[in-house]
């Protein structure tokens, strides 16, 4: 008999844990391999976690809603192979450079200690407790020393300290709710990271660790009702904070002409969804815009990593989708550049309505590279989007309204009645300058507007 272990899966380059929502299984019970274990869930997908191994469930190390950072081992199987399946972390790569980990007044320079799956995952201190590398980055953002830490409740796995435990530590405290744990001023014996004897040890200095201003404790009245936010929407106002607070948000506006694209729809779509078997939107025609205007000006598909910016040959385009619920996801359409209007159709439909059963997959999440956002969906005119990150750019379209306007003709001006639609689009400061943000949005713009009317499909 061998004993296999059971990882939390990576499920995109940019997540690093997940949260557990049901076991299928319990101590004792057998599974099949590649059988139904568990259901995650990040910030970009639900999904299930399968058995590497066929088996008798010996352990389950995390319970129901813990967040278990990917790679760690969640459950053990006693399999009846002769040799048990090996699996590597997928924690390997993690980067916590840029950030300083602080322990009983000292503070510890990461940059300088190259990332080990095996032994720099964690960090022991003198009471023996274990913390993840992003409970140490919060710690370290908050101002919140090694010793200080060490007296927070854990409700993880054998009194570890979760993400979940340490940000409503945080929150009390900014709230005046909770205060700073006593903790001695001498401590004994430091906290040191594992490390392989190659690793070179860094030096550490005293730093103090800094203390957030309280805040004022906020007061609810009888006559409300008290909502508390799903983990979707947990997950989506940390993502959007976030995105805040990385890019530098400028957000242009223009105004189209889109005459010619609404009487082409209208005459066609009968058409398309009696050959192709496929209703045909807008989004689709935006998308296919979207496309040759990223082909024009490339640095709007790409990201940023430090100091470097990262120019992406694949064009992935992200489609914002709204679910049943009122939440938000963003199914990418891949190599988008390589589809016609009716592959790009096809995908559309397929993405949409996989996102509103939630059938999605956590690839179909993934390596975007730009978003477009259809607000005029639900009636806004226009909108400032918040930019996925990592990409620099997100645009968004308004709703489709008759309106007079002035037309310039070979016999003079005149007004007629026109479909337009106000466009808009975020970018990142950083990277993308105003004349370049200008000049795209131009140019999508000029794409709609002279969208030929005699086209096939």
């Amino acid at each position: 008999m061998s004993l296999v272990e059971l990882v939390m899966p990576k499920m995109g380059e940019s997540i690093m844990e997940a949260t557990i929502l049901r076991w299928h299984k319990k101590p004792g019970d057998f599974v099949k391999q590649d059988e139904t274990v568990l259901d995650i869930a990040t910030d970009k997908v639900d999904s299930e976690v399968p058995s590497t191994a066929e088996g008798v469930i010996e352990e389950i190390l995390f319970k129901e809603n813990d967040v278990v950072p990917v790679g760690s081992v969640i459950a053990k199987i006693k399999s009846s192979n002769d040799v048990a399946a090996s699996f590597e972390p997928v924690t390997k790569g993690y980067n916590t450079a840029g950030n300083n980990l602080r322990t009983s007044g000292e503070t510890i320079d990461v940059k300088e200690v190259p990332y080990q799956p095996s032994s720099v995952n964690v960090v022991k201190t003198s009471a023996a407790r274990f913390y993840s590398p992003l409970v140490l980055n919060i710690a370290s953002n908050e101002g919140i020393g090694m010793a200080e830490l060490e007296n927070i409740p854990g409700t993880g796995n054998e009194g570890r300290l979760t993400k979940k435990d340490i940000l409503d530590y945080v929150s009390k405290k900014g709230s005046g709710q909770a205060s700073a744990p006593v903790v001695p001023v001498h401590v004994e014996r430091p906290a040191v990271i594992e490390a392989k004897p190659e690793i070179k040890q860094v030096a550490v200095t005293p730093t103090p660790a800094a203390s957030p201003a309280p805040q004022p404790v906020a007061t609810v009245k009888s006559n409300v009702e008290i909502i508390e936010m799903d983990r979707m929407r947990k997950l989506i106002a940390e993502h959007m904070v976030k995105s805040k607070q990385t890019s530098a948000h400028v957000t242009s506006f223009s105004e189209a002409d889109v005459t010619n694209l609404v009487l082409w729809r209208e005459k066609n779509k009968a058409g398309f969804e009696k050959r192709e078997g496929e209703k045909i939107t807008f989004t689709p025609l935006f998308i296919e815009a979207i496309v040759r205007c990223i082909k024009k000006h490339p640095l709007l598909n790409s990201s940023v990593d430090g100091d470097k910016i990262i120019v992406k040959k694949d064009i992935n385009i992200g489609m914002a989708t709204a679910l049943p619920g009122g939440n938000l996801i963003v199914p990418v359409l891949k190599n988008a550049d390589q589809l016609n209007l009716v592959g790009l159709t096809k995908q559309v439909n397929a993405l949409g309505n996989a996102a509103r059963k939630n059938k999605l997959k956590p690839e179909d999440t993934q390596g975007g590279t730009f978003t477009f956002s259809n607000v005029g969906t639900f009636g806004s005119l226009m909108g400032t989007p918040i930019i996925n990150q990592p990409q620099v750019a997100i645009l968004a379209t308004g709703a489709i309204k008759k309106r007079p306007v002035v037309i310039e003709t070979e016999q003079g001006d005149g007004i007629a009645i026109r479909h337009m639609m106000f466009v808009s689009m975020s970018y990142d400061h950083r990277i993308i300058d105003g004349a370049l943000g200008a000049t795209f949005l131009s140019a999508f713009v000029t794409e709609l507007e002279n969208f030929d009317p005699d086209r096939t499909f």
